[in-house]
């Protein structure tokens, strides 16, 4: 990036953030609230398709008027934007980002990797135990000794994953099918098959245009996104003034106990269809590492919510006065001046639509997929600028496909709508619950104020999840039975990944064993430098054991490289990397630590190696020098085991990068051993990396052969291989076979 000029002054600073700000909040009306702007389209039809019926007063209608405008107003507005978007992991949402929020600031959780990876991260500031009351450390207590508490706990954060990934199936199909519906307002003899291929032809669109990026996709999006919610606001005034003013009255909450006075069972049933209205409101949250909690906050509070009520309001006005177009009263409401145009709108909108999902769904999975959640796949970062802006091709062609059967298999926005409100409430109630402890657990806030945000939320919500579960016959099974499926993917994926790091740590060789041996062996040090890829912190991976054993020879320099993903959104480049040595000096032995946040890019192979070689040499070069060094001041900020230490230079990292290694190695104040280094990297960088399968045990039950061998063993054939993950270069590759019984 590049250096502001010093000559700034603070007023010129501060008017380039609030422009960068309100670019993004332009961005994020084309991203992440099409999925809640085109509710109108299809909320008082779903509303209205089961028992519940109009009469001649307008109670009903104010009722439900009344039910939306409240529901719109706690759960988006006063949930959302002013609760959960505080509780963003340093700048990421999502269900996910609760979770591991919550396992950096306590031990409740499974995912935390050993401490020790931790220090000297600047974004792992844990909150002091002096703010925690007596309930909070009872309840944090109890979690972190409880291991099927804490198992419950992960499950539990699956589930609302899951629910999110079916959710972007859902969202999608459910938006476009009701937008081309629209069709058969003036051709009601065209064929449902017709409106099915239309929706078809736009679905395959829609992903076509994911590759190009958040950004861009966001830029093109926003004028639609503006002009769509600009329509529907304006319609919906024209129909209030035109139809029944009175239809304001409905903001008292007075007309939702009337509303259900006078339902009863049928008024509680439709509840399942006036969820719809709150669709999307996750993927504000989700959202959150594409933009920004202020960008976000901006455009809802100011253009999306004041637009969204009045268009629910002028639709409440026109069924007053045309209870006969109940079916299809959005489309009837329009004008017939207008009607054209604004179904193109319509239709491109549900394209908006769909992209919040979208993206929610690409944050959620790579994030899972950081955290030993998800298998291996390939994540392509669309942005030099926000970092959070990501593409993952294999979920966008999956996602394609499910849409594609969906939208063939039901036809029937009624039966999407009942699964589409149940995967959304489950969501948001996972959510509001994961929020208890986030404000008990971390903000360290006294227990009242957790319980008054889940009894006000979490109440409201489980009203609506039970009149959602009455549906299961009539589609609502669909996204129970799509996020069974991706629940038992990602927790198998956990289970099988866990398993075979700890079989690693309990077979693991002590590096001077084999050293003692060397003699026995036989070992040879050949020319080069190698690096050893593994997931551990100390000692020897057993892979490398068992290659030294039946092919006693290594490199003349050897660096065992251990990858972390630690539970913070990012690492600072100058954090990232721990190296120390292993064993006496002349054996040329080091390892290095690299450390990355889940939502953390890496680099390609010749940085990295770059970066690794470089930070040996400033760790070798200020061996036993306090202070001095080729690249300039340096200093000593942390140790881990094996003497493991972060070297971090003060000279600028632009500065450093234009330094060739080799070009160092000449100076007449480096050491020799740092000449040593770059002599051998010219020979030759080879990478070692273990090719394992893993299999349970003769004498393991059914249920872990089949989680181990039938499962985990179908994604990991099926995922990205380590090799291709990590980029390494055929050439320079070598992989040793190893069976791991556990």
């Amino acid at each position: 990036m590049d250096v502001e000029p010093a000559s700034q002054s603070p007023e010129s600073r501060s008017w380039r953030a609030w422009g960068a700000t309100l670019l993004l909040a332009y961005q994020s009306l084309g991203v992440v609230y099409g999925d809640l702007s085109i509710s109108p389209i299809y909320v008082y039809k779903s509303t209205f398709s089961g028992k519940l019926r109009l009469h001649e007063e307008d109670d009903e209608i104010l009722g439900v008027l009344s039910l939306v405008f409240w529901t719109l107003t706690l759960i988006p507005l006063c949930k959302y934007i002013i609760f959960v978007l505080a509780a963003d992991d340093n700048g990421e949402g999502g269900t996910f980002a609760l979770y591991s929020l919550m396992c950096r600031n306590s031990k409740i959780g499974l995912l935390d990797t050993s401490q020790a990876a931790y220090e000297h991260i600047s974004v792992n500031k844990r909150a002091a135990a002096s703010n925690e009351t007596r309930t909070n450390l009872l309840i944090k207590n109890y979690i972190e000794k409880h291991k099927t508490s804490r198992i419950m706990l992960l499950l539990f954060v699956l589930l609302g994953t899951s629910m999110v990934i079916s959710d972007g199936v859902l969202t999608v199909t459910m938006s476009v099918l009701s937008a081309v519906s629209g069709l058969k307002i003036k051709f009601p003899e065209l064929h449902e098959n017709c409106t099915v291929l239309i929706a078809c032809v736009i679905l395959v669109g829609l992903f076509a245009l994911q590759h190009y990026g958040t950004r861009r996709v966001g830029f093109l999006f926003a004028p639609i996104f503006i002009a769509w919610v600009g329509c529907i606001c304006c319609v919906g005034i024209y129909n209030i003034n035109k139809w029944n003013p009175s239809v304001v009255r409905a903001i008292s909450p007075y007309y939702v106990y009337n509303f259900f006075k006078k339902a009863g069972k049928d008024g509680w049933s439709s509840l399942g269809g006036i969820v719809l209205c709150i669709t999307g409101a996750e993927a504000m949250f989700a959202d959150l590492g594409h933009f920004s909690k202020l960008s976000i906050r901006i455009a809802f509070a100011t253009i999306v919510y004041p637009c969204l009520v009045l268009a629910y309001m002028g639709e409440a006005a026109f069924l007053s006065k045309h209870r006969e177009d109940l079916q299809s009263s959005f489309y009837k409401a329009l004008p017939e001046s207008v009607f054209w145009p604004i179904l193109v709108v319509a239709t491109l909108a549900t394209i908006v639509a769909s992209q919040a999902i979208i993206s929610a769904t690409f944050s959620i999975i790579s994030q899972c997929r950081a955290l030993g959640c998800f298998p291996r796949i390939k994540i392509i970062h669309t942005s030099s600028h926000v970092h959070g802006q990501i593409y993952i091709p294999e979920i966008n062609w999956i996602l394609m496909l499910l849409c594609l059967a969906v939208t063939i298999g039901f036809r029937d926005t009624d039966m999407i709508g009942n699964a589409y409100g149940l995967a959304v409430i489950i969501v948001m109630f996972v959510t509001t619950c994961l929020m208890f402890l986030i404000i008990t657990t971390v903000w360290n806030r006294s227990i009242f104020w957790a319980l008054l945000f889940i009894i006000t939320f979490g109440s409201l919500e489980l009203l609506y999840l039970s009149a959602c579960l009455t549906k299961l016959q009539h589609g609502g099974w669909l996204p129970l039975v799509l996020s069974l499926i991706t629940l038992l993917a990602m927790s198998t994926w956990h289970y099988g990944t866990a398993k075979k790091q700890a079989f690693e740590l309990q077979n693991k060789v002590s590096l001077d064993q084999i050293l003692s041996l060397s003699p026995s062996l036989g070992i040879v040090r050949v020319p080069g430098v190698g690096l050893v890829y593994s997931n551990m912190m100390t000692g020897v991976p057993p892979v490398f054991a068992h290659f030294v054993t039946h092919f006693p020879a290594f490199h003349r320099i050897l660096i065992f490289v251990c990858l972390q993903t630690l539970t913070v959104p990012n690492v600072p480049l100058n954090e990232r990397f721990l190296v120390g040595r292993i064993s006496l000096p002349e054996y040329r032995l080091f390892r290095c630590i690299v450390r990355y946040g889940y939502k953390d890019g890496r680099l390609d192979t010749f940085n990295f190696e770059s970066h690794i070689l470089m930070k040996v040499a400033e760790f070798i070069q200020q061996e036993g020098a306090p202070s001095s060094s080729a690249y300039g001041e340096m200093a000593v900020i942390g140790k881990l085991s094996d003497q493991v230490v972060d070297v971090v230079s003060t000279s600028k990292e632009s500065d450093r990068k234009k330094i060739c290694l080799k070009e160092v190695s000449g100076r007449e104040e480096v050491k020799p051993e740092v000449r040593e280094l770059v002599g051998e990297r010219e020979a030759g960088v080879s990478y070692m990396i273990g090719h394992t399968s893993v299999i349970a045990q003769e004498s393991s039950p059914i249920i872990k052969k089949f989680a181990v061998d039938t499962v985990y063993g179908f994604l990991r054939r099926n995922s990205r291989r380590p090799v291709v993950a990590l980029g390494i270069p055929h050439t320079s590759l070598i992989e040793v076979g190893m069976a791991y019984r556990i």
